[in-house]
């Protein structure tokens, strides 16, 4: 659960605070109750995979065990463009951040900083990774109880001329579906990362139900956080029309709610959260669904290699450093395309998860448990496909450039035999 809630943070909406505000027209609580919904049930699907299907995988094994093994290597790799990118998101945000703070600094040492520290205790293991991410997740908590403290103390005293209100979750001046629904495709970004708790089913001691109840839990307790920080804050800026800057529109409220030292406190923590916190779990969960494949043959076998003293994929963990320095490099100035091409594999990937469901249960499993194996994915996957068509035209071409690239690829490995899967 730690783990979930490490990586999808939170205090997420501190950063996209002011996009899902404006987007929603205000109704920025309701805007995340709709995102946690419709979570819920790809969360739900993840749980029952993972019951049946015990291995690291993620979506690649859900796909493979619960279609077939094309399924699953094409699942696989569309979870790669959303995990193997999301580590260089995550660093490149944090370095640019600290970069502005502290411009004496090249923007390039924070992110070999970053990258190091990450890489290394990633390499000691999924319980010194858990430690570290325990410490973390307790500053941002502490970080996050003293902004809602300080906000209804502010709306208290009407600061900003804030004044308790229900229209933060629904303005019926304001509410449209398509309005709300146009940032609920933002606010939803803020809750991708639980599934990646599926990645260490090989590693977790609690039983092949305990990564089905941690998605679920760390799913339902961060989207509650969400819904009480983004209520306040709304409270303090009723008027969603006037931020200085939509980008640090959350900030502007710290600064409202507590002062400047809660402005710079609120910064620096979205920082650490998301420079070491996030990135650190992103990393173990992207170098699992390496190993995985390159165990299977899918991807070069020496990326399946487990360190003979701390038991971790360290060659998949240091090569996933390496890529993510190259690709910080490389989308140094676009980090808007860089956010497109995640949001592509993961809500792809999701799509797929629920396919794998109905046809492991109905199909393969013959269960007539209808409900849990046939509505609540189909509910699932007719949510994501929803967030998925209203994707941006950049995002679905880039996409589907890198599954053009898959396919080739596993016509390769088809060709070459390389895939012992794929032989059998």
């Amino acid at each position: 659960m730690i783990y979930g809630l490490i990586f999808m943070v939170p205090i997420a909406p501190f950063g996209i605070y002011g996009e899902v505000a404006t987007g929603a027209q205000g109704m920025v609580a309701l805007a995340y109750v709709i995102g946690m919904i419709g979570m819920i049930f790809t969360a739900l699907s993840y749980a029952r995979m993972s019951e049946a299907i015990p291995y690291s995988g993620s979506v690649y094994a859900y796909a493979q065990h619960g279609i077939n093994d094309t399924a699953g290597f094409f699942g696989g790799w569309l979870i790669l463009l959303d995990y193997i990118f999301v580590p260089a998101l995550l660093y490149l945000v944090s370095a640019a951040a600290l970069a502005d703070i502290v411009p004496e600094i090249p923007i390039i040492v924070w992110l070999l900083i970053f990258i190091g520290i990450n890489t290394v205790i990633n390499v000691l293991g999924i319980e010194f990774t858990a430690k570290t991410n325990k410490y973390i997740l307790i500053a941002e908590l502490i970080v996050l109880v003293i902004f809602v403290v300080a906000g209804i103390i502010a709306v208290a005293q009407h600061a900003n001329g804030a004044e308790f209100t229900f229209k933060p979750l629904y303005d019926k001046e304001h509410f449209s579906m398509a309005t709300v629904m146009g940032a609920v495709s933002i606010a939803v970004l803020s809750f991708l990362g639980f599934d990646a708790v599926s990645t260490l089913a090989e590693e977790s001691k609690g039983g092949r139900k305990a990564i089905g109840n941690a998605i679920i839990g760390a799913l339902l307790l961060v989207g509650v956080m969400f819904i009480i920080q983004t209520w306040v804050a709304a409270l303090i800026w009723p008027d969603f029309t006037t931020f200085e800057n939509v980008d640090t529109a959350f900030y502007q409220i710290a600064e409202i709610a507590g002062g400047t030292w809660l402005k710079w406190t609120t910064i620096i923590a979205t920082v650490i959260a998301w420079g070491i916190a996030d990135a650190l779990v992103a990393q173990a969960a992207i170098s699992r669904i390496i190993f995985s494949m390159a165990r299977d043959r899918k991807l070069p076998h020496v990326l399946s290699k487990v360190h003979p003293k701390f038991k971790t994929p360290f060659i998949a963990t240091i090569v996933v450093a390496v890529i993510s320095f190259i690709v910080t490099m490389f989308f140094s100035a676009q980090i808007g395309q860089l956010a497109s091409v995640i949001n592509f594999g993961a809500l792809t990937a999701f799509l797929l998860l629920h396919v794998s469901v109905i046809n492991f249960y109905i199909r393969k499993k013959k269960s007539t448990n209808y409900f849990s194996h046939l509505v609540l994915p189909a509910i699932g996957f007719l949510i994501i496909g929803y967030v998925w068509i209203n994707l941006d035209i950049l995002a679905k071409k880039l996409g589907f450039i890198w599954l053009g690239i898959g396919i080739i690829y596993f016509i390769y490995l088809k060709v070459t035999k390389k895939d012992t899967k794929l032989e059998q």
